[in-house]
């Protein structure tokens, strides 16, 4: 099941060629020299799409992508997610995650293929390589955007545009953690910059994300929180709505800001 949250939303055909070569904003802090970037030259479609394309950063599925490092230690986003989980949602879940798409994806076809480019052709994949895939990019985003310094909120660009799309910052909360209180099973919850340079709330079932050609909502998402049972039941059992009250503590918003100014960026 998908949740939208954002009511200003229609697919569009441009999309799909936008999003065949987008990526992961601000992913070059954090690759090592396994990663291959490159920028990706205009293809037919919207200029205003294929000048974004062209800003962003993209690396190949080479079947050797790793995980970054946490940039913190296990304990350190207590109490609002517990060291046991962290520890075993990073060196277990993800690490699990990264294993199966490099060997999955190593001998085939697509070996080469920036990560992005499958994620923007998605249904011609197998369901494996799109848990997975999607599993190794969501985690990535999903671990820079939390910090242990508490009591952070939207600023400058970021603000300015939560004010415009939803109201004010408690309307954006309210909305974006009912797409994660509200996604029915696994999931994640999302806040993402649609083609029009607009932010858009969404919730993806699974490891999907707004990436993907096969997701309803797309966008370069630059907030995200997994609700995936692994990612809280130790500590909150089926307590979810609590989990969810709680990442708002943790927020990096630093980072989120710095992932939306590249985005939108990107689109001008």
């Amino acid at each position: 099941m998908k949740n939208s949250i954002s009511p200003d939303l229609k697919v569009q055909n441009s999309r799909r060629d936008f999003f065949k070569k987008a990526s992961l904003s601000g992913i070059a802090l954090f690759v090592t020299s396994k990663f291959s970037f490159a920028a990706r030259s205009a293809s037919a479609g919207n200029p205003t799409l294929n000048q974004a394309v062209s800003k962003l950063a993209e690396y190949q599925l080479t079947g050797q992508s790793k995980q970054i490092p946490l940039p913190y230690a296990y304990n350190a986003l207590e109490p609002c997610v517990d060291a046991k989980t962290m520890e075993i949602h990073y060196s277990k879940h993800h690490a699990a995650y990264t294993k199966n798409m490099n060997e999955s994806s190593a001998t085939t076809d697509y070996a080469t293929k920036p990560l992005f480019q499958v994620f923007s052709e998605m249904e011609k994949y197998p369901v494996f390589l799109k848990n997975n895939a999607g599993g190794f990019y969501n985690h990535l985003l999903f671990w820079t955007i939390m910090s242990h310094s508490t009591g952070q909120e939207p600023e400058g660009n970021l603000l300015t545009a939560i004010n415009e799309s939803f109201g004010s910052v408690a309307k954006f909360k309210e909305g974006f953690s009912n797409a994660g209180k509200k996604q029915f099973g696994s999931g994640w919850a999302w806040l993402s910059v649609n083609e029009k340079g607009k932010l858009v709330i969404s919730s993806t079932q699974n490891q999907d994300n707004p990436l993907m050609s096969t997701t309803e909502v797309k966008g370069i998402p630059v907030l995200a929180l997994d609700v995936w049972e692994h990612a809280y039941y130790l500590q909150y059992q089926n307590r979810r709505p609590d989990y969810v009250d709680s990442f708002w503590k943790i927020v990096n918003w630093k980072e989120v800001s710095r992932r939306y100014d590249e985005a939108l960026g990107a689109l001008k």
